[in-house]
């Protein structure tokens, strides 16, 4: 991989100097896969006036693997089987409970900061066994330079083998059943649309404002998505609909959600583009989906 033609990729993208196409068949090319370079493309969103830069700066402390009990919950840093190597991420339940569903939270390009980490916990209170990968390492940026540079590194790994590997550990554990929900947000959104199109083992999916899939990935998708996204974020409505399309076609459970006046991130309470209205309108949809899909 040569990261200088893909940083200037990603200069000429946001510069409005490459297409979709050409960005997508170019990423491929340099990355080996079309889904990395669609997950690269999900990561380079321009940081135009309606993508909001972050209110919260937090300096991350290094994650460590370690649980503590609190509030009800069991929760913190758990590490588990990738290939060759072990990798973590942030886990919350409810102990001494019969086994619950899981959901996997993916996290924004920003790392596994304090929010993503807040709502693995709000799923863990919700009554499902949540974790969050870690696919950054341990990094946690607020600065979109630096959130760029992750995600290009990332996409020049297996980030759906990642999150197929924190499935495989949650299924190993005697507090979860087999039914496996995802969901994730901006990066994040999109590898919940890749995860489905490529593992059997999902059975649902909630995606907030990430990039859609081409017909011929979104073909791939069986299990049940509902999409979340604003009408000022920068991503396509149009394409969007289009993935859905494919979805209807196939027979797929599907719902496209669009909130007037949202822009991207509407999601996240630690950013100056959260809109209330939506974000709880989305929740209560999301956890009616996973009840419906996860049970």
């Amino acid at each position: 991989m040569d990261r200088v033609q893909l940083l200037e990729m990603v200069r000429e993208r946001q510069l409005g100097e490459i297409n979709r196409r050409d960005f997508l068949v170019k990423g491929a090319s340099l990355l080996g896969s079309s889904a990395a370079a669609l997950s690269l493309l999900s990561a380079c969103a321009s940081t135009d006036g309606n993508i909001a830069s972050p209110v919260v700066n937090e300096a991350a402390a290094p994650i460590e693997p370690g649980t503590e009990s609190a509030d009800g919950l069991t929760m913190g840093v758990v590490s588990y089987d990738y290939q060759d190597e072990q990798i973590m991420g942030y886990l919350a339940y409810q102990p001494n409970q019969d086994p619950r569903p899981i959901v996997i939270v993916v996290q924004e390009w920003w790392g596994l900061n304090e929010h993503i980490k807040d709502l693995a916990r709000r799923y863990a209170q919700a009554g499902y066994v949540a974790l969050a990968p870690d696919l950054y390492r341990g990094v946690v940026t607020t600065e979109p330079n630096e959130a760029r540079k992750e995600a290009i590194a990332l996409t020049s790994r297996d980030a759906v083998g990642e999150i197929a590997a924190a499935i495989a550990y949650l299924k190993s554990q005697p507090y979860t059943t087999d039914k496996v929900g995802i969901t994730g947000f901006c990066m994040g959104g999109a590898l919940v649309y890749m995860s489905a199109a490529n593992l059997t083992e999902i059975n649902a999916g909630a995606a907030y404002y990430g990039r859609p899939l081409d017909a011929a990935e979104a073909a791939k998708v069986t299990a049940p998505i509902h999409t979340f996204l604003g009408t000022e974020d920068g991503i396509s409505a149009d394409a969007v609909g289009a993935m859905h399309k494919v979805f209807d076609d196939n027979g797929v459970p599907n719902v496209f959600q669009l909130y007037e006046g949202a822009q991207h991130s509407f999601f996240n309470d630690t950013r100056a583009s959260y809109h209330p209205t939506a974000a709880e309108d989305a929740w209560a949809k999301t956890l009616a989906w996973f009840s419906t899909h996860l049970q």
